[in-house]
C-alpha cells in the first residue's frame, strides 16, 4: 500500500536571516547558505525515495525557490506546485525590515519577546502566531490533508511560523510550547499517516 507523506521544510537561510532582520511577508531571497541548505533538504528527501505527487508552497520567493531546489535534487521538477498567499510566513507589521536588536532599543527586550514568543500577541500592525495558525490551518485542511488521505505524497516548503502552525495541529502541541519550537532552516521533516489521516510516524531528516 503507498505510504502517505507529508515532507515540511522551512526555507533556506535568506538574505534577511543573515542580516538578524524581521522579514515576515518581505521577500528577500536565499543567501548562498540557504541555497546550500536547500540542496543538503534535497539530499536528505531524496534518501527516503518518495515520489511526490504535489508540492505547495507560499507566494514568498525564499520558499518557492528552496522547493524548486529540492525537486531539482531529487529529480522530480515536473509535479504540480500550488502557491497560496495561506502558506506565508507571520507577518511581522511594523517590525518588518527593521534589525531585531534595533527593533528591542525602540521598543524595549521584553515587548519585542512578548511579540516574537506569545501566541497572541501580534506586533503593530501584524500577525500573531495564533492569527498564522487561523489562516494556515484551514487551507491545510481544505487542500493538502485530503490528498495526503488519499494515498499522496506531498512536500510543503513554508516558512518557520506557517510550519509551527501546522507541527502545533500535527503533535498536538499547546500554545504555550509551540512558540518555544525552533525550526532550522533547510531541515525536513517527515510525517506519515494512516488511513484516517492520524501520524503513525514522525521523522526528523536532518541532525539536531
Amino acid at each position: 500500500m503507498k505510504t502517505r507523506n507529508l515532507i515540511l521544510v522551512r526555507h533556506g537561510q535568506s538574505e534577511w536571516n543573515e542580516q538578524n532582520l524581521f522579514t515576515g511577508w518581505k521577500d528577500p531571497g536565499l543567501t548562498e547558505l540557504g541555497i546550500q541548505e536547500a540542496k543538503k533538504a534535497g539530499s536528505l528527501i531524496s534518501d527516503q525515495g518518495i515520489v511526490f505527487d504535489e508540492m505547495f508552497t507560499s507566494m514568498l520567493v525564499r520558499a518557492q525557490n528552496t522547493g524548486a531546489i529540492i525537486l531539482n535534487s531529487i529529480n522530480q521538477q515536473d509535479i504540480p506546485i500550488t502557491k497560496n498567499q495561506a502558506l506565508n510566513e507571520r507577518n511581522y507589521g511594523s517590525l518588518a525590515g527593521l534589525n531585531k536588536d534595533d527593533a528591542r532599543k525602540k521598543w524595549g527586550e521584553e515587548q519585542v519577546h512578548i511579540w516574537r514568543r506569545s501566541f497572541d500577541v501580534p506586533p503593530p500592525n501584524g500577525e500573531s502566531l495564533k492569527d498564522t495558525a487561523e489562516r494556515v490551518l484551514p487551507y491545510f485542511k481544505e487542500h493538502i490533508m485530503p490528498k495526503v488521505i488519499q494515498g499522496s505524497s506531498i512536500l510543503v516548503a513554508a516558512h518557520g511560523n506557517s510550519l509551527r502552525a501546522l507541527i502545533m495541529e500535527l503533535d498536538s502541541i499547546s500554545s504555550e510550547d509551540i512558540v518555544k519550537l525552533e525550526i532550522p532552516t533547510g531541515a525536513p521533516i517527515q510525517y506519515e499517516f494512516n488511513q484516517s489521516g492520524e501520524v503513525i510516524n514522525k521523522t526528523k531528516l536532518y541532525e539536531e
